[in-house]
């Protein structure tokens, strides 16, 4: 009887979903047949902006200056600058003005277990743009392992955006195609980083025979090779264990994929990379497993990155664990008995019980408590050097595949939008950080890796006009009903801190400002991204030195008997 209420329930999530109404409204359903006007309008100021009285914010120094720009571009930073009467003025008196965030980690309408991530190139986005972020760089899944035929897929996903953003590129299988293809991803298209991915066993895992081939092949083009360390084939075993110990909910997920998984698996992504000598980009770094080979890697000299996502950093795994739904559901059951609820009621009532906790859940999972605050160090020392998301988001009709099983729940939270806020606010209100280190982990430090920097990632003559102005003595809360994603759910929800954007420009144009989003799709621009970035310094030469080290082949003789 449990199981045929369970499935009817389902039933109904499905249908009501199917009809758009479980979708966030607090901001526009993009991708739908949506005009222009439903989702606001480009503004329509003149291209010069002043930006007065404020504190410039680079990574490596901060200044009370005023910020001229011209057509997009940055091409004066001083005191007092006076300008003709056709100008926009910004006063940023009190406030910071720093680059905008950009978010190296993201999976915008991407096809995953089954469904496809809720936010497209327009939500994401504009998502981004209220929480401070500029540009982010999305991963570009290939279609039946082709790059050429992934990439094209992924320029027709993103007509609609409405900001600017670069791609990485998954590999996903291997062939002489395949390295001819990524010549071409890195020569022709601006595609500078390919990803291998050692989790996901059956659908994208590659094998440590595959990952040699392209971290030779990213080693020769110049190009950033990225992994998602976990083992795959480990995990599949300790899923198998959960579903035999009868474990099927979301609990199950992080039990059979622990800390160790992900810590082996860092040690011999990083082992191979020494071995072929290129540089190493580690994803979504979740555990103290996976931070400290990273640490001891970079001790011994290695060129090694290591990326921490929000949810790693500022959330537990406590919402995996939290039984309140049982007694939640009791109480409202015995309210919808006394009160005869409408079918929208009944939906929110169901949505409420399967999201509170299936939106938690993502891979590497969010580990236990303590993780969290040795990541939050290990960024403070530079340990770890830059922050994303691994936006990847479902609302929770979507989660709820997984409500009997799991493996079935389609893996991935939200943050484009909450990245910029929470970090400062765990990270420099309680004075980890200081103020131009929030500049280099949210922004500088990705634009450097990525070969895009002062051009992003700086508040520098000739620098793009990617700008935000924050006040650090505003505050923020977070909440499902009034973020700017389309998903219903927020793993983020109720989180109150200090600083807000209070305006965020994209090309010399405002585009968040007083709490309102003035954009359109279709006004974004991918922006590429070129190899050999300074990661790759002085690899010339340590081969070279490798080489005449080796004191081999020896030469032999055989002395006579």
């Amino acid at each position: 009887m449990a199981h045929f209420l369970t499935y009817l329930l389902l039933s109904f999530l499905i249908i009501y979903d199917s009809l758009g109404l479980s979708q966030s409204n607090q901001f526009c359903d993009a991708g739908f047949g949506y005009p222009e006007s439903t989702c606001g309008f480009s503004s329509s100021s003149s291209s010069k902006l002043l930006i007065k009285g404020g504190t410039v914010l680079n990574a490596h120094q901060q200044e009370v200056a005023d910020v001229y720009v011209e057509d997009g571009i940055i091409v004066a930073v001083k005191p007092n600058i006076k300008v003709d009467e056709d100008v926009t003025l910004l006063d940023a008196t009190g406030k910071y003005v720093m680059p905008g965030g950009i978010d190296p980690h993201t999976h915008l309408a991407m096809e995953f277990m089954g469904t496809e991530t809720i936010d497209d190139f327009f939500s994401g986005q504009a998502a981004a743009l209220a929480g401070g972020t500029t540009m982010h760089i999305d991963f570009v899944i290939p279609v039946n392992g082709s790059l050429v035929a992934g990439f094209e897929a992924y320029k027709k996903k993103a007509k609609k955006s409405c900001m600017n953003y670069g791609f990485h590129m998954a590999i996903t299988k291997w062939d002489e195609s395949i390295s001819r293809e990524m010549e071409i991803m890195v020569k022709e298209k601006g595609i500078n980083s390919f990803k291998f991915f050692m989790a996901y066993k059956g659908s994208l895992m590659i094998s440590d025979e595959l990952l040699l081939q392209g971290l030779e092949r990213c080693k020769s083009l110049g190009a950033l090779a990225m992994v998602h360390a976990e083992n795959g084939d480990a995990v599949f075993e300790g899923q198998k264990r959960m579903i035999e110990l009868g474990i099927t909910g979301p609990e199950g997920h992080a039990l059979s994929r622990p800390p160790v998984l992900e810590g082996e698996a860092t040690a011999r992504a990083i082992r191979l990379a020494k071995f072929v000598n290129t540089p190493l980009y580690v994803v979504h770094v979740m555990s103290i497993d996976a931070m400290e080979e990273i640490a001891r890697a970079r001790k011994s000299g290695q060129k090694v990155i290591g990326e921490p996502v929000v949810s790693g950093l500022v959330l537990n795994d406590s919402g995996l664990w939290d039984p309140d739904f049982v007694t939640a559901a009791k109480q409202e059951s015995s309210r919808t008995i006394i009160f005869s609820i409408t079918f929208y009621q009944l939906y929110k009532y169901i949505e409420m019980l399967y999201s509170i906790h299936y939106r938690y859940v993502m891979s590497p999972p969010i580990r236990e408590s303590g993780h969290d605050k040795a990541l939050q160090a290990a960024l403070s020392t530079g340990v770890l050097q830059l922050v994303g998301t691994d936006h990847c988001t479902f609302n929770s009709t979507q989660k709820a595949f997984g409500i009997d099983d799991f493996r079935k729940i389609p893996n991935g939270v939200n943050g484009i939008e909450e990245r910029m806020h929470l970090v400062w606010d765990t990270m420099v209100e309680s004075g980890q950080i200081s103020v131009t280190d929030f500049v280099r982990i949210t922004s500088t430090e990705c634009a450097r890796i990525f070969n895009i920097y002062p051009r992003k990632g700086a508040v520098l003559v000739g620098s793009d006009a990617d700008i935000i102005i924050f006040n650090p003595n505003s505050s923020f809360e977070i909440s499902a009903s009034m973020h700017h994603s389309r998903t219903d759910t927020n793993v983020y929800d109720g989180r109150k801190g200090k600083g807000k954007v209070e305006v965020t420009i994209v090309g010399g144009r405002a585009v968040w400002q007083d709490d309102e989003l003035k954009v359109v799709p279709g006004s974004g621009k991918y922006i590429e991204m070129p190899p050999f970035s300074y990661l790759f310094n002085g690899i010339d030469k340590a081969d070279a030195t490798y080489l005449s080290s080796l004191q081999a082949p020896v030469k032999r003789y055989f002395t006579a008997s």
